[in-house]
């Protein structure tokens, strides 16, 4: 493996990680900011948030744990490569 490769897998995870990270985190703003787009009742606006919310905690969870994943097998990949060299 050569450096390149390495550090462009290492900014791979990270990024997906950092993604994953901020919507997690975030989940409940941006659902909230999504939902206040379109007019709706009461009951249909809470119902959009829930939804929204849960959107945003699914896709943040898949790309943080892609991310996390991703640098664990490089830095493994790295450390058995250069220990049979």
């Amino acid at each position: 493996m050569t450096k390149e490769n390495y550090y462009r897998f290492v900014t791979i995870g990270l990024t997906s990680s950092v993604i994953g990270f901020i919507l997690l985190f975030f989940s409940t703003n941006f659902g909230t900011l999504m939902a206040d787009k379109g007019r709706s009742d009461p009951d249909m606006f809470h119902i959009r948030v829930e939804s929204y919310i849960n959107n945003f905690l699914v896709s943040g969870g898949i790309l943080f744990g892609i991310g996390l994943v991703t640098l664990i097998l490089i830095h493994y990949i790295k450390m058995t490569i250069t220990e049979e060299q």
